[in-house]
């Protein structure tokens, strides 16, 4: 059996749609029922306070919907921006926090705590006119919300152009060599100061942590060239490293040996001076003795000088009575005193 649209359904209701006039009614009955009959009436006033305590009950929810909605809970690296109709009020911190939806509008959330990193290719002319392929790495964080939010219409692209505008300026007061070789860290020194300078001036909310020039060489087409100057200088470096080694293992000795040989003058000088400070005392005791008694001290003298003189001979000389003088040579002593000399 084939189903009417238009007579009850399979369940057993009618397949009417609902009238929206009916409905419409049976709300204002439900609100306003207590002001159709009199005042009088105690069936009116009792519809009337039991329409008002639903009323109540559904601002109480509507009430607290809406507070519910405006509660939000910040991270403690966060901070969001408010805006009450379209103004700036406040930024909310870390916890638990309250807006009133509808009527402020959150218009920024960021991690202020995150680093930032961006990496900036580009080629720059330097001081005495060369072209250098350079890559800047700079790294950031958001210092104040209500700036990075309001100041800047793009803080990240204004971060960028300030950022090659710095590095333009630094690398145009430096030579080539000075930005390939030692000098890189004092010109990403300079260009994390200029950044700064720029970032205040703008009020972008931006605080730079670290600027890194991590690649930076000539251009492909001289690549070559410069690998082979740089390859000169560092062996110039090298030799002039193994000269100063050389020098300071070479002085030190010399001091040493020059210093040896003033103690050795000095030590000489000493004994020279002590030497003929004691034959002047000889010579003066013995000028004293000399003067007491002349004949006995010449005679004294004559005969230590013939000692010192005979013996150092190696020839005895034997007189003998009544006939020749006896010349002897004693051999024994002449092979020692040889063998002495040759040790």
């Amino acid at each position: 059996m084939s189903w009417n649209p238009n007579e009850k359904d399979p369940w057993g209701r009618k397949n009417n749609p609902p009238d929206l006039d009916d409905a419409i009614e049976q709300l204002r009955k439900m609100f306003f029922s207590g002001k159709s009959g009199g005042s009088g009436s105690n069936g009116g006033g009792a519809s009337f306070k039991f329409t008002w305590k639903y009323f109540s009950y559904l601002l109480l929810i509507l009430l607290a919907l809406y507070a519910f909605l405006g509660l939000r809970i910040i991270n403690e690296a966060n901070r969001e921006v408010v805006f009450t109709l379209g103004k700036y009020n406040r930024v909310l911190g870390p916890g638990l926090q309250f807006h009133f939806p509808v009527i402020e509008e959150i218009y920024a959330s960021e991690n202020i705590s995150k680093i930032r990193t961006f990496v900036l290719p580009t080629n720059m002319l330097t001081k005495d006119e060369n072209i250098v392929d350079v890559e800047l790495n700079v790294q950031y964080t958001i210092s104040d919300l209500k700036a990075y939010s309001l100041n800047v219409e793009d803080p990240e692209i204004t971060i960028r152009q300030a950022a090659e505008s710095a590095l333009r300026h630094v690398v145009g007061e430096n030579l080539m060599d000075d930005l390939l070789t030692s000098g890189a860290a004092a010109i990403s020194s300079g260009i994390l100061l200029r950044l700064d300078e720029y970032l205040a001036i703008y009020e972008s909310g931006i605080s730079v942590q670290q600027v890194n020039i991590e690649q930076r060489q000539p251009p492909s087409e001289v690549i070559d060239s410069f690998r082979d100057v740089v390859a000169a200088r560092e062996d110039k470096e090298r030799l002039r490293n193994e000269a100063q080694k050389y020098a300071l293992s070479i002085v030190p000795v010399a001091r040493g040996d020059a210093q040896r040989q003033l103690q050795d003058a000095e030590a000489y000088k000493q004994k020279v001076m002590a030497v003929a400070e004691g034959e002047a005392d000889r010579f003066t005791a013995l000028l004293a003795e000399y003067e007491k008694a002349p004949e006995v001290t010449r005679e004294r003298l004559y005969l230590d000088s013939l000692e010192q003189v005979f013996s150092s001979s190696t020839k005895i000389m034997i007189d003998v009575e009544g006939g020749n003088n006896l010349l002897y040579l004693p051999l024994d002593q002449l092979m020692k005193r040889e063998e002495e000399d040759d040790e």
